[in-house]
C-alpha cells in the first residue's frame, strides 16, 4: 500500500515574490520551476522606451495579460520579415500589431514570432507566463544583470545569450537608460 502524501499550494500575496530591478525592467518571480512542473509566472514592468524586439521559441509558450498601461505587441508570422522594425509588419491575413490595453491576453505558441514594446510615457504592467520552467527564469536573472550595466547591452552578449535559452532573435531589443 502506498501513502498518500498531502502536497501544498502556493500562495504569492500582492507586492512579493523575488524581485529583480534594473534600468530597463523590473521582473517579479511569482511562481518558478519549484513550485510548477509546467509554468514560470511572472509579474513584469515595461518602463517607457523598452522594446523587447521581435523572438520566437522553437519550444517555449507564453501567455501575456496586460495588467496597467499600454504596449505594442505582436504575435503572428509576418508576409516578410523585413527591416529591425517589427511595427511595421503585417501578417499574411492582414494583421498588424496593436495597442494592448489592460486586459488584453496574447497567447503565443512555439514558433509564433512575437514582440513587445512601450511606447508610451508610462509604465506598464502585465502578467506573463512562459512554459516549460525554468528557462525563462535563468534568462531573466542573466538578461537583467547585462541590462543593468548602466551602458547600452552589447548586442552580441544578447544574441549568445538568447540562443543559449531557446530565444531566436528577429529584430533588436531596446531600451533607454534612466
Amino acid at each position: 500500500m502506498t501513502a498518500h502524501l498531502a502536497r501544498s499550494g502556493l500562495l504569492v500575496p500582492p507586492g512579493q515574490g523575488r524581485t529583480l530591478i534594473t534600468t530597463a525592467q523590473q521582473v517579479t518571480f511569482k511562481v518558478t520551476g519549484e513550485h510548477s512542473q509546467v509554468t514560470s509566472s511572472f509579474e513584469v514592468v515595461v518602463p517607457p522606451g523598452f522594446d523587447v524586439g521581435a523572438h520566437l521559441h522553437t519550444r517555449s509558450e507564453e501567455l501575456f495579460y496586460v495588467l496597467e498601461g499600454e504596449l505594442d505587441v505582436m504575435a503572428f508570422e509576418p508576409r516578410v520579415r523585413t527591416g529591425d522594425d517589427w511595427r511595421q509588419w503585417r501578417a499574411l491575413d492582414g494583421r498588424r500589431v496593436v495597442r494592448a490595453t489592460p486586459g488584453t491576453v496574447i497567447v503565443v505558441p512555439p514558433g509564433c514570432p512575437h514582440a513587445f514594446a512601450n511606447p508610451t510615457g508610462e509604465p506598464a504592467r502585465m502578467f506573463f507566463q512562459a512554459s516549460p520552467p525554468p528557462d525563462h527564469e535563468r534568462y531573466f536573472e542573466e538578461l537583467l544583470a547585462l541590462l543593468d550595466s548602466g551602458v547600452s547591452p552589447d548586442p552580441a552578449a544578447i544574441q549568445e545569450l538568447r540562443a543559449r535559452y531557446d530565444i531566436e532573435q528577429l529584430t533588436p531589443l531596446r531600451h533607454e537608460l534612466s
